[in-house]
C-alpha cells in the first residue's frame, strides 16, 4: 500500500515541475543598460510625422531608458523598402536591439500579405544574424468598422510571425493609441499626445519583456 506521505511528495514534485515549466515559458530578456543603441525601424508611425522633432516616441523612449534610440522611421515606407534599408542601418549603427514597426503601408497599398510576412521575417532573421535582438510591433489592420467606430485591432499575421521567429511582440500599443481620436493628428497618425502615449506603452511593454529596467 502506498503511504500517504509518499503520495504527498509525489504531488509536491509535480507542482514544482509545473511551476518550473511555467516560469521557463515566461523567462525575461536581459535588460539593456543606459547608452545601448536601439534602432526604431518603421514608417510614418515611427517618424516624427506631423509632430515636432523630439516629440516622436523613439526620442521619448530614449529619455525614459537612457538608451541611444535611432529613429529610422520613413514616411510612406513599406516592408520591402525597410528591408532594403536595414543592412546599411545595421552597419552604421550596430544596435543591440531593433524595434520593427512596419506593414501598415503594405496593407493600405494591398501588397499581398504573404510578401509582407516574408519581408518582416527576413528583417528579423537579418537582425538575429548580426547578433542583435528584435521586438516586433503590430500595426492596426485597415477596416471600415475601425475607421468609423475608432476601434482598431492589430493584424493577425504579426502574432504568427512573432511565434514563428520566436521574438517578443508588442501587440496592442499602436492599435490602442490610434483608436483614440484625441491622440491623432489625422485619420492615420498620432499627434504629440499620441506619441507620448506610445512612448509610455512601448516602454511598459519593454519592461515586461525585460529589455527595459
Amino acid at each position: 500500500m502506498t503511504k500517504p506521505h509518499s503520495v504527498a511528495r509525489g504531488v509536491l514534485a509535480l507542482i514544482v515541475l509545473l511551476l518550473a515549466v511555467a516560469c521557463g515559458g515566461t523567462k525575461k530578456e536581459t535588460a539593456l543598460p543606459a547608452g545601448s543603441k536601439v534602432l526604431a525601424l518603421g514608417d510614418s508611425l515611427t517618424a516624427p510625422h506631423g509632430v515636432k522633432p523630439g516629440e516622436d516616441w523613439p526620442t521619448l523612449l530614449a529619455r525614459k531608458t537612457g538608451w541611444i534610440v535611432i529613429n529610422a522611421g520613413v514616411s510612406g515606407d513599406t516592408s520591402a523598402g525597410a528591408l532594403g534599408r536595414l543592412p546599411g542601418l545595421l552597419d552604421e549603427h550596430q544596435p543591440q536591439l531593433v524595434l520593427v514597426s512596419l506593414g501598415g503601408n503594405d496593407m493600405l497599398r494591398k501588397v499581398p500579405q504573404a510578401q509582407t510576412v516574408t519581408n518582416l521575417g527576413s528583417m528579423l532573421d537579418l537582425v538575429k544574424a548580426r547578433g542583435a535582438r528584435t521586438v516586433l510591433l503590430a500595426t492596426p489592420k485597415p477596416s471600415l468598422a475601425g475607421a468609423v467606430f475608432n476601434n482598431l485591432s492589430p493584424a493577425d499575421f504579426y502574432a504568427d510571425i512573432a511565434k514563428d521567429k520566436k521574438v517578443p511582440l508588442i501587440k496592442d500599443a499602436l492599435s490602442e493609441v490610434l483608436s483614440d481620436t484625441a491622440l491623432k493628428g489625422d485619420q492615420l497618425h498620432p499627434n504629440a499626445a499620441g506619441h507620448a502615449q506610445l512612448g509610455e506603452k512601448i516602454h511598459a511593454e519593454l519592461k515586461k519583456i525585460g529589455f527595459a529596467g
